[in-house]
């Protein structure tokens, strides 16, 4: 799933290509007569609110809040997309077929690499604007995507619970402390994948940090000394930001707003390295004061896969 860094990098890319642009139609493939909500493009009476209440409206600029994207339109309604596990969504020229009614949308160019990129070729909702298009590809249907007026959007139930933003002028040791200790008996792996705690952290992020700043996976919260917390801190903000720097993590299917791939999951150090040598100078070599070489090991952690050096990151 797209965390906070590829979010926000899809965020930055539509406000380099399509603010200011008018949506003249949009087309979906989600919408499904056995899929009933009054607040996603899946149920096709809402898909026809949609529309109505986005055609013919300009985009201002888009925002990210935690792994959402919100694009604000001039007729004070926003967009909201959750690309979920497979989504991404793509500026280009693309063109309507029909021999295959699963998957009809290609790129003009067929010399496109990026766009032709078969990870982008699952096109399931086109916004056509007044300067090409703009369209979501989402392998597995996962995706989310509604509109709410402008004024309520952060009171939305989509936002409503969401925990602060981690890389905000405001998000400060102090703020981060108090939020990991709303879980005092939680596992900090699990504890930092919690929404309502912080903010756009996914699985990616919590082991690049937790390796970063010399943490078992397992620590409960409660036990882990402020000096450490501290380093935590500083780690999350670390790789997040590295995150961005490298234009998002595409070991699995995300690509930017170019259909171009990321480069952050070349930088990993845990995350899906199992069986690897840790790469810290301390774990590479044994000494007296390392007896043994690390390597990276995987277990579950709440449900979820995890990946963590059994050298280095120690367990409170």
């Amino acid at each position: 799933m797209p965390e906070l860094p590829e979010v926000q990098t899809t965020v930055n890319g539509l406000n380099k290509k399509v603010k200011g642009a008018k949506i003249i139609d949009v087309w979906s493939i989600y919408n499904s007569p056995y899929y009933k909500s009054k607040e996603n493009i899946k149920d096709p009476k809402f898909f026809k609110e949609f529309k109505d209440r986005t055609i013919g409206s300009k985009i201002i600029n888009a925002e990210r809040r935690a792994k959402n994207i919100l694009i604000h339109l001039d007729n004070k309604e926003t967009i909201l997309i959750h690309m979920k596990m497979t989504g991404h969504l793509m500026f280009g020229e693309y063109i309507k077929g029909s021999a295959d009614k699963n998957d009809p949308w290609r790129p003009v160019d067929k010399n496109d690499i990026a766009l032709n990129d078969p990870f982008n070729r699952h096109i399931r909702l086109v916004f056509s604007l007044d300067n090409k298009h703009l369209v979501l590809s989402d392998t597995r249907k996962f995706a989310k995507v509604t509109v709410t007026k402008t004024d309520h959007i952060f009171q939305s139930p989509d936002l409503s619970h969401l925990g602060p933003e981690p890389l905000t002028k405001e998000f400060s040791f102090k703020i981060f402390k108090e939020q990991i200790n709303k879980k005092p008996n939680g596992k900090i792996k699990t504890t930092l994948l919690d929404q309502t705690i912080i903010a756009g952290i996914g699985n990616i992020y919590s082991d690049e940090a937790l390796w970063l700043a010399n943490i078992h996976p397992e620590s409960l919260v409660k036990s882990i000394p402020d000096a450490e917390l501290k380093r935590l801190f500083d780690a999350v903000l670390t790789v997040l930001k590295n995150g961005i720097d490298f234009g998002g993590d595409s070991m699995s299917d995300y690509r930017n707003i170019d259909g171009e791939r990321g480069s952050f999951q070349e930088r990993h150090n845990a995350y899906r390295k199992t069986g690897q040598a840790c790469s810290k100078p301390a774990c590479k070599k044994e000494n007296k004061l390392n007896p043994k070489v690390g390597v990276i090991k995987r277990i579950v952690v709440g449900g979820r896969s995890t990946h963590y050096c059994e050298n280095h990151q120690t367990k409170y």
